[in-house]
C-alpha cells in the first residue's frame, strides 16, 4: 500500500487575487453608493415636504388621473383623455391662490376647568389675535377634542383685534381627553390642495372617575402608630409578648433585671412583631375580566375610592395595574393617573401571574385588595390570595352592577361583590365586625 501523500496547497495566481480584489471593491462601492443615494433621497424629501404636505388626498388623486390620462393620450393617440389631462391638471392650478398668505395669528387655548369628574361640565375657549400689522382675511380653524374635530370660521380680523369661540367638552365618561393642536387651514373648496399651519399645543382634560366617600374605620387599616401586631416573635420591638432564659448572644438592654434577681437567673424579653399598615390595590383591567363597559368603570370608581381614604389617612399605599403604577402621593396624582387605566387584553396568562409580577418590587403588605369584574372564577382570586403570606389579609373585590351587593367567605377568603358604588362603604363595616 502506497503511503499516503499531501497536497500541496494551492496558490492563487495574480489575476485569481486581482478579481477577487476587484469584486469587494466594487460590493464595497454599490453600498457606498446606495448608502449615498438614500441620503440624497431623504433630503430631497425634505426639501419638498412643503411641498408635497399642501397636496390633499383629492389632490393626489387628481395629480394621478393626469398623468395617467396624459399616458393614455400619448400611447393610443386619444385626444379625449389629452383635454381630461388637461382639465384636472388646471385643477389643481386653479388651487394653488387658495393656500398662498401669510397669516399672523396668536391662539390661546385654555379649557376650564382642567380637570372634572365624570359627568361634570367642562368648557373651551380658543382666543384668536391677529399680531401683524395688516388685516387678515377670513379664515378656518379645526380643533380635536378627544376622538372628535371641531371646526370654527374666524371672520376677518384688523390688526390686535380678537375673536373667542367657546365650545363644550364631552365629560360623560371617565378619560384623559385631549384638546388641540389648534390649527389654521388654507385651501380650495374641493379640497385638492391644504396648507395647515400650527398655533397651539395640546392641553389634557382629565375626567376623575365616580368615587365615593369611605369612612377612615371602613378602610381595614390599622391607625394604631405602633403598627399592626403580628404572630412573629421577635427580640426587638415594643410590643411586649413573654420573658424567657437568656442565651448567649442576646441584647443586655433586653434583660428584665428585678425578675431575674428574684429568680436568680437571666430573663430577657421578647416581643411581638409590629409593622407599619401597608396596603396594596392589585386592579385588574384585563377585558376578559368584565362583562361590560359600565363594570369596568365601576371597578376604576372602586379603586379610586378606596385609595382616596387611604391617602387621605396617610398610611402605605401601592395601586398597580397591568399597564400603569398608580402614582400615590396627592389625591390628586391619584385621580389623574385612575383615568388613564383602560381595558388590556393577553397581557398576562393568569391572574396570579400579574399580580406577581405587578407587586415583585412592592413593600409587604398587610392588606391586600384585589378588584376584578364578574366574569373572574373564585379560584383566580384564591390563587393570588397565596403570593401575599398567611400574615397578609386579602379582600377580594368582584363587580356585578344592578346585582346585590354582598359579603361572602370562599375557603377563608373574604369576596365582596359591589352591585352599586354607593354599598361600598356599608359593605367595607361589614368585614371587621
Amino acid at each position: 500500500m502506497k503511503p499516503r501523500t499531501e497536497r500541496a496547497p494551492r496558490r492563487t495566481s495574480p489575476a485569481e487575487h486581482a478579481l477577487r480584489s476587484l469584486g469587494r471593491a466594487l460590493g464595497a462601492g454599490a453600498g457606498n453608493a446606495w448608502r449615498l443615494l438614500r441620503q440624497v433621497l431623504a433630503l430631497v424629501a425634505q426639501r419638498i415636504r412643503p411641498v408635497t404636505d399642501v397636496i390633499g388626498p383629492a389632490g393626489r388623486l387628481v395629480l394621478v388621473g393626469s398623468v395617467f390620462s396624459y399616458a393614455l393620450s400619448i400611447t393610443f393617440g386619444w385626444v379625449e383623455f389629452t383635454y381630461l389631462a388637461t382639465t384636472l391638471l388646471a385643477a389643481v392650478l386653479v388651487a394653488i391662490p387658495f393656500i398662498v398668505g401669510r397669516a399672523t395669528y396668536t391662539v390661546d387655548l385654555q379649557l376650564n376647568p382642567h380637570r372634572v369628574v365624570a359627568g361634570g361640565r367642562a368648557l373651551g375657549q380658543m382666543t384668536v389675535t391677529n399680531s401683524g400689522e395688516r388685516a387678515l382675511l377670513p379664515a378656518r380653524m379645526e380643533l380635536p377634542v378627544g376622538s372628535g374635530l371641531a371646526e370654527f370660521v374666524i371672520p376677518g380680523l384688523a390688526p390686535a383685534a380678537e375673536h373667542d369661540e367657546l365650545f363644550a367638552v364631552p365629560t360623560h365618561r371617565r378619560a384623559v381627553i385631549v384638546a388641540g393642536p389648534a390649527v389654521s387651514v388654507r385651501g380650495d373648496q374641493l379640497g385638492l390642495l391644504r396648507r395647515i399651519v400650527r398655533w397651539t399645543e395640546a392641553v389634557e382634560l382629565f375626567v376623575h372617575p365616580v368615587t365615593t366617600r369611605i369612612a377612615s374605620s371602613a378602610a381595614g387599616l390599622m391607625r394604631d402608630l405602633e403598627g399592626e401586631i403580628t404572630k412573629k416573635i421577635t427580640s426587638d420591638d415594643i410590643s411586649f409578648h413573654a420573658l424567657r432564659a437568656y442565651e448567649p448572644g442576646d441584647a443586655l438592654r433586653n434583660v428584665h433585671w428585678r425578675t431575674s434577681a428574684r429568680t436568680g437567673q437571666l430573663m430577657v424579653r421578647q416581643f411581638e412583631e409590629t409593622r407599619r399598615t401597608q396596603l396594596t390595590i392589585v386592579h385588574t383591567a384585563d377585558s376578559r375580566y368584565y362583562a361590560s363597559e359600565d363594570e369596568f368603570e365601576l371597578a376604576v370608581s372602586v379603586t379610586a375610592s378606596l385609595a382616596l381614604q387611604v391617602i387621605r389617612d396617610g398610611t402605605g399605599l401601592s395601586v398597580v395595574s397591568e399597564k400603569i403604577a398608580l402614582r400615590t402621593a396627592t389625591p390628586v396624582a391619584l385621580l389623574d393617573d385612575s383615568s388613564r387605566i383602560e381595558a388590556v387584553s393577553d397581557v398576562f396568562a393568569t391572574l396570579r401571574d400579574f399580580a406577581r409580577a405587578a407587586t415583585r418590587r412592592l413593600p409587604p403588605p398587610s392588606v391586600v385588595m384585589v378588584i376584578a369584574g364578574s366574569l373572574i372564577d373564585l379560584t383566580e382570586f384564591r390563587s393570588a390570595q397565596t403570593l401575599f403570606g398567611k400574615d397578609a389579609t386579602t379582600l377580594a373585590f368582584r363587580m356585578e352592577p344592578g346585582a346585590q351587593s354582598r359579603l361572602s367567605t370562599v375557603s377563608g377568603l373574604t369576596v365582596l361583590t359591589i352591585g352599586d358604588l354607593a354599598d361600598l362603604p356599608k359593605l367595607l363595616r361589614r368585614v371587621h365586625r
